[in-house]
């Protein structure tokens, strides 16, 4: 704790996803309106970036430029100075419709550098895909948040930021408890954040837990000095009794971790700092 204490956390709301629906649990905001409430009340609890999904009115997911640009202008005029940070996931869209958004230069925008197994399917993130939407990042300043499920995805996106592929900042997330990817394995985390700090020294990490798995994964990155992400994309309870009443409370969770282990909860203006992003 020592080493970690006074060091300031940057905490991120997965508000949407394109997976939880209001039958997993009503808080799940799906209209833009929702989200930006939803949004509002995660920032007042500390989280200084929103990731976000866009969603149709039956609640499937979708890559609609209109509405990531709604959902940016709600953000922004409610939640001053908050980092947007756009999905390019794969279930939200085909091909280059995963990067339509890009143009609207949010401040990030997630980026998978490689493919992996989900639940049901392959994730798919060929090279030539990875390659357009980095360059499409590098065109419109945007910062990656490179969304690593496998230890190959942190080496390549050390090595493609080495390289200038990647704008910004090197930033990483371990993405870990994706059934039939990494799990929310100790010695692995453990192995991931040496990885990095080894390997890219004065690059920053995050990481996030899926379902029960978001709670002890928190706690691991903050108490290993790096940044996490909570929110109903990810976990849609507070516990195996208890649905979470809202994004809010999974971040307030997370700021208490913050409390145990001495770290400041990062504003978002320290947030842009540490992360190397444009003044908001």
């Amino acid at each position: 704790m020592a080493d970690v204490a006074g060091k300031p956390c940057i905490l991120c709301v997965a508000i949407t996803g394109s997976l939880p629906t209001k039958a997993n649990n009503p808080a799940v905001p799906i209209t833009v309106a929702e989200q930006v409430e939803s949004t509002h009340e995660a920032f007042e609890a500390g989280a200084a970036i929103a990731h976000c999904h866009v969603r149709n009115d039956d609640e499937t997911p979708s890559s609609d430029p209109e509405k990531f640009a709604l959902l940016k202008e709600g953000i922004e005029a409610h939640c001053p100075g908050m980092i947007v940070q756009f999905s390019t996931g794969g279930r939200s869209g085909a091909g280059q419709a995963r990067g339509g958004m890009l143009p609207l230069r949010p401040d990030m925008a997630s980026l998978s550098v490689g493919s992996n197994n989900f639940p049901t399917r392959v994730y798919e993130n060929p090279p030539d895909l990875v390659d357009w939407l980095a360059s499409e990042m590098r065109t419109y300043e945007v910062t990656p948040e490179v969304e690593a499920f496998d230890l190959s995805h942190i080496i390549q996106a050390i090595r493609r930021h080495e390289a200038g592929h990647l704008y910004g900042k090197l930033y990483v997330q371990f993405v870990m408890g994706v059934k039939n990817a990494m799990p929310a394995d100790r010695a692995v985390f453990d192995f991931y954040v040496e990885t990095m700090r080894s390997r890219a020294p004065e690059a920053n990490w995050c990481a996030a837990g899926i379902g029960a798995s978001q709670l002890v994964v928190n706690e691991w990155a903050i108490a290993a000095g790096g940044h996490t992400r909570a929110g109903l994309e990810d976990n849609v309870r507070l516990d195996r009794d208890r649905l979470a009443p809202s994004n809010a409370a999974l971040i307030a969770r997370a700021a208490e971790l913050c409390a145990k282990y001495e770290r400041p909860v990062a504003s978002p203006v320290e947030a842009r700092e540490i992360l190397g992003l444009r003044a908001a």
